[in-house]
């Protein structure tokens, strides 16, 4: 999810984890675990002058399992090393650090398996990513409340007992809100199912997802042969099936996707991409159609799309080198998002 996020689950674990022995400190250094895994981010576009395979790397082995544990003794080591000096000396132990560590990274990519963007937990033995779908990258109704709980806690003094509950009640009401996003993520699969079948559309599969922000106003693209089709369906809908469905040609035979690099990239996009010509000779517009239009009318306000080209003897893209979304479009999310 966001980094605010994340920073807020791992203040909570540093205060569950040594809140107690150090205090507001604990959340500090929670902090800093829970936003560790994102580092990836940076690191791959210093490894990478290919910006697919920068962007590969993002969720891969510092968002896995191995990495929470490895890391853990690494950064609980170091840590207990600077800390446990001066008036510090024996406050706490090399254990307290490793578990905070262990504990602030690891619910990192767990946290990040219910979005969309998917998670290679299980790197680098497998590149298989986990994504439940459930929740969108940046939900307020999950991150706020937390929040505030955490807020709250930063004024209380360590030997407070309401430090814990205050905690505990962010735990509870983040967690209570996933839950329900599971539940609805159960029940909008199959409203598209219900929403395809009557509109005709044999697909072979589909992915479900909800919108930014939100988890009202949700979107699904179903594969076919050489089509994909795209809707929207909102928790406001008097409808109980969405009911305009926009279809796009794949068009995968544009570019020879059997090149490494390319593979790499359908493989970021789950499969689910189309390909159009631009302009300028042998550059590409790739849409990554798993994530929805700004404005649900127009497959053209696809934020999430790269232009493609071939240079230096191997294919490369620009990110998100598109015109930014208008007003209009804007209006337009905002009036799907209140059903129709």
């Amino acid at each position: 999810m966001d980094s605010l996020t994340q920073i807020v689950l791992g203040a909570a674990c540093g205060e569950i984890i040594l809140g107690k022995k150090i205090g507001n400190k604990a959340l500090l250094f929670g902090a800093i675990g829970g936003t560790i895994p994102d580092l990836d981010v940076f690191i791959g576009g210093l490894l990478y002058d290919n910006e697919i395979n920068a962007m590969v790397f993002h969720r891969g082995f510092m968002h896995s399992i191995l990495f929470s544990i490895l890391g853990a003794f690494l950064f609980g080591w170091i840590t207990h090393k600077l800390y446990n000096t001066g008036k510090r000396l024996n406050s706490t132990t090399q254990k307290d650090w490793i578990w905070l560590f262990f504990v602030s990274l690891f619910t990192h990519p767990i946290l990040d398996c219910f979005t969309p963007y998917g998670t290679q937990l299980f790197a680098p033995f497998s590149d298989y990513r986990i994504a439940f779908n459930n929740i969108s990258v940046v939900d307020p109704l999950y991150t706020l409340p937390f929040l505030i709980c955490l807020i709250v806690v930063l004024f209380l003094k360590r030997t407070n007992s309401k430090r814990l509950k205050w905690t505990k009640a962010g735990i509870y009401i983040s967690s209570a809100y996933m839950i329900f996003t599971i539940g609805n993520k159960l029940y909008i699969d199959a409203v598209f199912e219900k929403s395809f079948e009557k509109a005709g559309v044999s697909y072979n599969r589909f992915s479900a997802q909800p919108t930014i922000l939100n988890n009202i106003l949700w979107y699904a693209v179903a594969e076919t042969e050489d089509k994909y089709h795209l809707t929207f369906y909102s928790l406001f809908d008097k409808s109980k099936t969405a009911e305009k469905i926009i279809t796009v040609d794949k068009q995968h035979n544009l570019i020879d996707m059997n090149d490494e690099n390319l593979q790499k990239l359908a493989w970021f996009s789950n499969g689910y991409y189309n390909v159009y010509k631009k302009e300028k000779i042998g550059t590409y517009k790739y849409t990554d159609l798993r994530y929805p239009m700004l404005n649900p009318d127009d497959i053209n306000t696809s934020v999430f799309n790269f232009t493609v080209f071939y240079e230096n003897e191997e294919w490369d893209i620009l990110p998100f080198n598109g015109s930014p979304p208008s007003k209009e479009d804007f209006a337009k999310f905002t009036e799907r998002f209140w059903g129709i």
